[in-house]
């Protein structure tokens, strides 16, 4: 398995699902190698689902890591997953410009330690210590170099099926593939045109449908990302499978923290995820200024970074609301649970969203939610309420319901709740399970 990340490095909800994913195929006795492109430290503090113990080098592979053994905080292990750091500055979400600014702060942090090494026209002029050996300036080549150490680390180990997630890591299943004959499995939880709408990264696209094409089969978050799949990548529809995310149940209910900065009489309208254009920051104010202009008691909070950071701050205060928006930055372990514990609604407003797990933890926390249309997991919830994301006017209009009509708030959180738990990591991994052996069968020579 191939993947961005995984906890306690959480940037958004891939690492949140490959964790509920390979924690269910543990479960169901699938052995699970797997791969991060990125530097892993052993010391992170803001470690929520596992605990990472110290990995040793691998003598003579530079950037590779010998297995990491996880554990869950609580102390359950994955008994049959085992890890592999390939070192990398690739970043989930990461643009090819902040990768390069990435790597140009990372040089220029070397040189002020006296770390940095002699000139080498293979990494962009410089080399630098161990710790950062091997690394590209460039996020195109820093993809293919991890490709490669993906065969490598391929080569020592024993395996039916390669299963790569998103585009960063489908060269590297392309080449495993090629070198060992392995069926590939491609998992789709995110295309470029959710993240940039028209206005692809035409190289992005490509690695994307090659990935997609070279695959045996390719699982998609939802029927709306299946559909992109087909229209706009050309892949056959037989190929293609839906695998709906899961989520983890809520087993630590605390009491309410207190609440910094807000009264104890106002509302808490909660917006959590990256601040991107693909979540639709703008809409979610553009219907907190409606809301504000017959409502008073209500605080917005918008938990999460990106991108559109700095302009959402802008636009706060140019719509005049900046007092009643409260921005947290990015949001880690506990921090999530307790934002979520404040809420009284959730509102998810994604221009494309391919599934959404954010909406998910949201009922499991007893939040009820609205989400947008357009968004997968709006297939899969009936008790939650849904509007187009450009319709601010209506948006509005249901926010101020859910705030104005107390049984209506209840209804949503008592049966949202109740629907939630249907959603099981374990189907999610039984369904890639039943993936996994049929294109094993399909691999096989035919006598």
């Amino acid at each position: 398995m191939l993947g961005w990340e995984f906890p306690p490095f959480i940037s958004g909800g891939l690492g949140t699902a490959c964790y509920g994913l390979t924690k269910a195929m543990s479960n169901l006795g699938i052995q699970v190698t797997f791969a991060l492109p990125k530097p892993v430290e052993t010391d992170c503090e803001y470690s929520t689902h596992v605990k990472m113990l110290s990995p040793s080098s691998i003598a003579g592979e530079p950037g590779m890591k010998m297995p990491l053994e996880y554990m869950q905080a609580e102390g359950e292990y994955l008994e049959n997953v085992k890890f592999h750091a390939i070192k990398s500055l690739l970043q989930p979400y990461s643009t090819p410009q902040e990768y390069e600014q990435h790597f140009e702060e990372m040089i220029k942090m070397k040189r002020a330690n006296g770390k940095l090494g002699t000139p080498n026209s293979n990494h962009e002029g410089y080399s630098v210590d161990e710790s950062a050996s091997n690394y590209c300036g460039n996020m195109y080549n820093e993809i293919h170099r991890y490709a490669a150490a993906a065969v490598r680390l391929a080569s020592r180990e024993d395996f039916e099926v390669i299963h790569a997630h998103d585009w960063m890591t489908y060269p590297a299943g392309i080449a495993v593939a090629s070198v060992t004959g392995k069926p590939l499995v491609v998992h789709v939880h995110s295309t470029e045109f959710d993240r940039s709408g028209e206005h692809v990264n035409q190289e992005i696209y490509n690695i994307e449908r090659k990935g997609m094409h070279a695959a045996d089969k390719v699982i998609t978050v939802s029927h709306l990302t299946r559909n992109i799949v087909l229209t706009r990548y050309g892949v056959v529809g037989d190929k293609v499978e839906v695998v709906y995310n899961g989520v983890e149940r809520n087993g630590n209910n605390r009491p309410p923290i207190s609440r910094v900065g807000i009264q104890n009489d106002e509302k808490i309208i909660l917006f959590l995820g990256r601040i991107t254009m693909q979540k639709g920051p703008e809409y979610f104010l553009h219907a907190a200024k409606k809301v504000l202009d017959v409502m008073d008691n209500v605080k917005f909070v918008m938990a999460g970074s990106g991108d559109m950071m700095k302009r959402t701050i802008e636009m706060a205060a140019e719509l005049g609301i900046g007092h009643k928006v409260l921005f947290t930055g990015f949001l880690r372990g506990d921090d999530v649970q307790k934002v979520y514990e404040m809420a009284d609604l959730y509102v998810m407003p994604s221009v494309s969203e391919p599934f959404g797990i954010a909406p998910l933890e949201a009922l499991n926390h007893d939040v009820p939610v609205l989400i947008s249309k357009q968004s997968g997991v709006a297939e899969v919830l009936t008790h939650v309420l849904k509007v187009d994301f450009w319709d601010t006017e209506e948006m509005a209009n249901k926010i101020i319901a859910v705030l104005k009509y107390p049984p209506l708030q209840m209804t949503l959180r008592e049966h949202g709740n109740f629907e939630v738990r249907k959603l099981k990591w374990a189907d999610a991994a039984e369904n890639c399970a039943r993936i996994y052996s049929d294109v094993i069968y399909r691999a096989q020579p035919v006598c």
